[in-house]
């Protein structure tokens, strides 16, 4: 704790200074990364992370758990939100007298709060493996996907991924203005794309971005110069339009995902997913979840499944005792309200 936060250096006089770090600085004895700087000398597991207006220190947990709807039968485990993940797998209509069973958590997975969410799921499709507990469908909420993990997932494990994909971020996509990225087609085999004012790009350049393989298309700015569209289309300072793509199965999975969740099918379909978050409230107001008792990653994984399984035993002793499973969204005190007009 004492190395990180703080330096020697050593005084034109002679005599050694003992000063802070300070975030940024040019001789390189600024703060290390988030990801790997101690926060607590009693747990060096903890990290400190913010979503929006919340700030902690400790880890952050994925919940899944099946989300079958009344029309389902359990053919194959569905899985549902991770802390944000959810899936399901289709599945055979029941009678209609049948009774319908709970939603139950498969799977828990403890990270470091500053681990990217994309970063934990092919874990957690790893450990549902191992135990035959893959879903056929997962739903996500939009900090899990990636254009990687939708192609990947599928591939790897057969589970394909139903989530809210980021869409296009460009000046054009924003303002839906002009050409985006998805107006103009792309020629694999033969490295070129055409513009919607039908010129054909000039450069092809395969490299890295962040990590990730990407595809950098040029157009000449002979041809973008003279374009009535240019002003649709660009506004560089090098007068020509560039398109920067990920390899092909990811850009077309990218594409019909953008374009698949812009429908109302897909929207009511989604909705599946809600669900999760009741299970999230269920486990900080029963087991108080957002409370660790203990430290260090692996005794504080080890609560977090005690308290899925505490979950699961109340939710199978309701339904085996026939109680109603509360699945509707209507509040405890609204139903108070309807019982006592009654």
């Amino acid at each position: 704790m004492l190395l990180q936060n703080y330096t020697r250096t050593t005084a034109r006089n002679g005599r050694e200074v003992i000063k802070r770090r300070e975030k940024n600085t040019e001789d390189g004895d600024g703060l290390p990364p988030g990801s790997t700087r101690l926060t607590s000398p009693y747990d060096t597991d903890t990290r400190w992370s913010a979503k929006r207006d919340t700030f902690w220190n400790g880890y952050k947990v994925h919940i899944n758990e099946t989300c079958a709807t009344a029309a389902d039968d359990t053919a194959r485990p569905a899985s549902a939100p991770t802390a944000k993940a959810a899936a399901r797998t289709p599945r055979r209509p029941k009678p209609d007298r049948a009774p319908r069973r709970p939603n139950v958590i498969t799977n828990i997975a403890t990270t470091a709060s500053t681990l990217p969410d994309s970063k934990a799921l092919e874990g957690i499709h790893q450990f549902q493996q191992r135990r035959g507990l893959l879903p056929d469908e997962h739903y996500l909420d939009s900090g899990y996907p990636s254009a990687e993990l939708i192609t990947g997932s599928a591939a790897r494990y057969g589970v394909a991924l139903i989530t809210p994909v980021l869409l296009d971020t460009s000046r054009q996509a924003k303002a839906k203005q002009g050409f985006a990225a998805h107006d103009f087609t792309i020629d694999w085999e033969n490295h070129q794309a055409v513009c919607p004012a039908g010129n054909t790009s000039t450069a092809w350049t395969p490299n890295i971005q962040n990590g990730v393989t990407k595809t950098v298309v040029s157009f000449a700015a002979l041809d973008c110069i003279p374009c009535p569209f240019k002003q649709q289309c660009t506004t560089s300072k090098s007068n020509r339009r560039q398109l920067s793509l990920h390899p092909p199965q990811m850009t077309e999975a990218l594409r019909h995902a953008r374009a698949r969740q812009q429908t109302k099918d897909w929207n009511t379909d989604y909705a599946l997913r809600a669900g999760v978050e009741g299970t999230i409230r269920q486990a900080a107001a029963v087991t108080d979840l957002h409370q660790a008792r203990y430290r260090g990653l692996a005794k504080t994984h080890l609560e977090h499944v005690y308290s899925a399984v505490a979950l699961n035993l109340i939710r199978l002793d309701a339904w085996w005792n026939g109680h109603p499973l509360d699945r509707t969204r209507t509040s405890h005190l609204a139903r108070l309200e309807l019982r006592l007009t009654a």
